[in-house]
């Protein structure tokens, strides 16, 4: 093991030089640092060390800044998530951890940008950083060939878990009353928009279907005979892409896209996020608090079950696909069993 070399300079203070021979991929690298103490000396040549050993097997930690990283990666992988994601994603950017090195990247860095976010997040939001950060970084060192030190995130998450400062998303129990969803029913019809908001809630209500689905349904994919459709590219936690899935329709869900206009490839050709802002702004108009668009999905999903459907059957209508995933839809108290 290499030892401090006592230098003793001109003005009469000692200093302590350490140096490093190391072979990595049949290069011979050689390094020297000079220090003001013996032990710290010692502390750095030994640390440095395990640096070279780690480069060795797992490759060199890239320079390039979060942001950068980040940045590529969005241009590689856009097509392979969504809109949330990809709005999580690009807000990374805008906080002061894209400016730090992947190479410096710490525990401390991890969590300094989780207090600084939990100032305006709830912890699940924070959470969603965290975990798109971790597969950026796991994604990008696979394809571009660099390393970085994944422990970072085992040892920030013991505090966050620790703190509260992330969380899991919190099941909900909110469902709509039925007189809740006639007093929107009023306020929708009262509205002069081409978007017919009482047919698309309704619809919802009755056929589990997400927002971001429902806009998406194309006439061509209806089965007239057994009163089905499909939802192409189905929300997929990995295979998105090409994940066209048949559902049966409900009957009132049936019997609402009947009659809609055949003016467009789409059954209902609007725009979601219109829609949701009308949903959200007439439920403050109506003094409905506390109500979420997908909340019409927990009741659908609550009310087939209810009808006597088995699990399978249901799982046959929202598209979950098993007892687990539909679990957490479903809002039955035992007071609901005769």
């Amino acid at each position: 093991m290499a030892k401090p070399i006592k230098i003793k300079n001109r003005n009469g203070t000692t200093s302590y030089r350490i140096f490093i021979q190391k072979k990595i991929d049949g290069k011979v690298i050689i390094e020297n640092k000079t220090f003001s103490n013996a032990s710290i000396a010692q502390q750095w040549h030994d640390k440095r060390v395990k640096e070279l050993e780690y480069e060795s097997i797992h490759g060199k930690a890239s320079d390039d800044l979060i942001g950068e990283i980040i940045a590529r990666y969005q241009d590689q992988y856009a097509n392979s998530y969504g809109r949330s994601k990809n709005y999580d994603i690009a807000r990374l950017l805008k906080h002061p951890i894209a400016e730090i090195p992947c190479a410096k990247l710490s525990a401390k860095h991890i969590i300094a940008h989780c207090l600084e976010r939990n100032r305006s997040a709830k912890p699940q939001t924070v959470l969603n950083d965290v975990i798109w950060l971790r597969t950026i970084l796991r994604t990008m060192s696979a394809t571009e060939g660099f390393d970085y030190h994944p422990g970072v995130f085992e040892r920030a998450m013991v505090v966050l878990k620790q703190e509260r400062l992330v969380a899991k998303s919190a099941s909900r129990d909110r469902l709509p009353r039925w007189v809740e969803l006639l007093k929107l029913t009023r306020h929708f019809k009262k509205l002069r928009t081409k978007t017919p908001m009482a047919d698309i809630m309704w619809f919802a209500f009755f056929s589990s279907r997400r927002l971001s689905e429902i806009t998406r349904l194309e006439w061509v994919d209806n089965n007239i005979e057994r009163q089905t459709g499909m939802v192409r590219d189905a929300k997929h936690p990995r295979d998105k892409k090409g994940n066209h899935r048949r559902f049966k329709y409900e009957k009132t869900a049936w019997k609402i896209v009947q009659r809609q206009s055949r003016n467009s490839e789409y059954i209902f050709p609007y725009n979601s996020k219109t829609v949701g802002t009308l949903f959200n702004r007439a439920c403050k108009i109506t003094g409905i608090k506390d109500l979420h668009f997908h909340d019409l999905r927990h009741a659908a999903a609550t009310r087939l079950l209810s009808k006597g459907y088995s699990i399978d059957e249901t799982c046959l209508f929202t598209l979950h696909t098993d007892w687990k995933t539909l679990q957490r839809y479903v809002n039955r108290k035992p007071e609901d069993i005769d």
